[in-house]
């Protein structure tokens, strides 16, 4: 966010809206789906934050709300799925390189977003689907460490 906003050349007030955002996103999808990857796996977790970023990321930019939901939209729509598989128990691996990867996401969803490209799917609906996809994920892909990248065998050696 503060690269974006010094590459934006925003003032202060421009970042805390953007942050209000933010958080605006991360209220309303947490409202349907807890953004817990031990409840609807990384694809809440990882995946709500890189949707609050995109959106974000629009709003730093002086897009609509229109746009912002755009932006959401994709980011989220690109993370569907994603199950949350810590090894040992750790969330630093996966998670690090995950979120890293997802904060690009948000970055290109923001800008697709602000040059007109729509999700064909409404935010909102997303969300749904988000929020249905983590009800049938299975119990061994939602941050207990029982399934995924934490059974490969890696994680004896890490422990």
């Amino acid at each position: 966010m503060l690269a974006a906003a010094e590459a934006l050349k925003v003032d202060e007030e421009a970042i805390i809206y953007a942050l209000f955002m933010a958080n605006r996103i991360g209220m309303a999808i947490d409202n349907l789906v807890p953004m817990s990857g031990s409840v609807a796996g990384c694809q809440a977790e990882c995946g709500g934050g890189s949707g609050m970023a995109a959106g974000a990321l629009v709003e730093l930019a002086g897009g609509d709300v229109e746009a912002v939901g755009e932006a959401t939209a994709i980011a989220l729509k690109s993370i569907l799925g994603l199950v949350c598989d810590p090894i040992s128990g750790l969330v630093e691996v996966p998670c690090q390189q995950r979120n890293a990867i997802l904060a690009v996401n948000a970055m290109v969803s923001a800008d697709m977003a602000l040059v007109g490209i729509k999700s064909v799917i409404p935010v909102d609906k997303v969300v749904k689907a988000l929020s249905q996809i983590g009800k049938v994920l299975p119990k061994n892909l939602k941050g207990n460490a029982l399934g995924g990248l934490a059974i490969t065998g890696t994680e004896e050696e890490i422990k």
